[in-house]
């Protein structure tokens, strides 16, 4: 058929161009070493970076949540599927992200791409003076929940605080809203906070900040990237991950009450879709708990101690480590072809970091992602780099 012959004709362009994306079906809990095909591979490019995944407590919190609600919620929120533990949840994630917001409320998702269509789609929806301001590295559920906005959009430079401001003066919109992620996922390094929200407070605009790769790993208590910078104001919409740091899964959403509230009646990825099953709410409460207690403390530390660790061991050369003090260590090899041999070198040595190829990162930044956990040890990264430094020598 001439359209299945279109789309293998485009697939082939793929591979030809080492941009074909392959799956690997992983057949253990997720954590530091995890097996795929029968092998054990010690892994460097999950999102658990708390380790929390696998740990006993908050898996037996999900067996008590399966016991007390069953598997599946059996409707949308605003039906019958809004259950007890997601309004334990919400109370508690705005009790643990208040301190950085003013008169605050949460709301939970199934997932952080669906959290960023609903708030961004939910602020513009109804006001047609509406201008969203996007931060030209933003994550794609982003850039998607900006479109699906139907409004003017205009892309600010990365971290270009003075470019953003000129945007602003020259804004007649009566609705602007800011929006970027707080750690950015391909690079590890933060979006500059302050000065966004200074600028967002100045010119009477909604700062939307994704904290996806911060919530639970920066801040003393890991509250994330508006606890680390020290943060408050009623102009911040505030979305967190739960399914990254937190080991669990969906998101939420956090704000000012009245913000939230115009999310459940406007926004429709929220509205228009069964609610995430109770048993996950549940577990997440545990998971707060650790996040917010000694133990998370202690992980966090770890975490970062690992982060220095790797810094200080790599001796490269042609590649570059990207400058970032998070979990997330990029290196910058650049050719599509030779970042998937690298990243192909690393699994046969059972090390499994991923190759990331354009359109995820720009043209000529492929890279090697690594991901460090708290579930990692300081062998396990030595050993990552010792593998590195000799890899990039060959």
């Amino acid at each position: 058929m001439e359209l299945l012959e279109k789309l293998e004709s485009e697939l082939q362009g793929l591979q030809e161009k080492n941009l074909i994306r392959k799956r690997r079906a992983v057949e253990t809990p997720c954590g530091p070493r995890m097996k795929v095909g029968g092998r054990e591979l010690l892994a460097f490019c999950s999102n658990d970076y708390l380790g929390l995944a696998s740990h006993a407590l908050i898996a037996e919190a999900l067996r008590e949540g399966v016991d007390l609600y069953g598997t599946g919620s059996g409707a949308s929120h605003l039906i019958s599927g809004h259950s007890r533990a997601h309004v334990q949840l919400e109370e508690k994630l705005a009790e643990y992200v208040g301190p950085n917001l003013v008169e605050p409320r949460a709301l939970y998702f199934c997932t952080g791409y669906m959290a960023n269509l609903a708030v961004l789609t939910g602020l513009a929806v109804g006001d047609k003076n509406t201008e969203i301001f996007s931060e030209s590295l933003n994550h794609a559920s982003l850039i998607d929940g900006a479109r699906l906005a139907r409004t003017s959009l205009k892309v600010y430079p990365h971290a270009d605080v003075a470019a953003l401001e000129g945007m602003l003066q020259a804004s007649t919109a009566s609705n602007k809203i800011v929006v970027t992620d707080a750690v950015f996922s391909m690079d590890g390094n933060l979006a500059p906070l302050p000065q966004l929200l200074a600028l967002c407070e100045r010119h009477g605009a909604w700062l939307v900040v994704d904290d996806a790769h911060g919530f639970g790993t920066l801040g003393s208590r890991g509250r994330g990237a508006l606890e680390h910078f020290g943060l408050q104001s009623p102009h911040i919409v505030y979305v967190g991950t739960l399914g990254k740091a937190a080991g669990v899964g969906g998101a939420f959403g956090a704000a000012h009450r009245s913000v939230i509230e115009t999310l459940v009646q406007r926004a429709r990825p929220y509205i228009f879709t069964t609610a995430a099953p109770p048993a996950l709410a549940h577990a997440l409460l545990t998971s707060l708990d650790i996040l917010g207690g000694a133990e998370g403390r202690e992980r966090r530390a770890h975490l970062q101690a690992l982060v220095a660790q790797l810094q200080d061991g790599l001796r490269l050369q042609r590649w570059r480590l990207l400058p970032s003090h998070t979990a997330i260590q990029p290196i910058i090899i650049g050719d599509n072809a030779e970042t998937m041999r690298a990243a192909a070198a690393l699994y046969e040595q059972g090390i499994w970091v991923g190759g990331i190829r354009p359109p995820t990162v720009p043209a000529d930044t492929a890279r090697l992602r690594i991901t460090l956990s708290a579930g990692h040890s300081t062998l396990d990264v030595a050993q990552l780099i010792a593998a590195l430094n000799e890899l990039e020598r060959t």
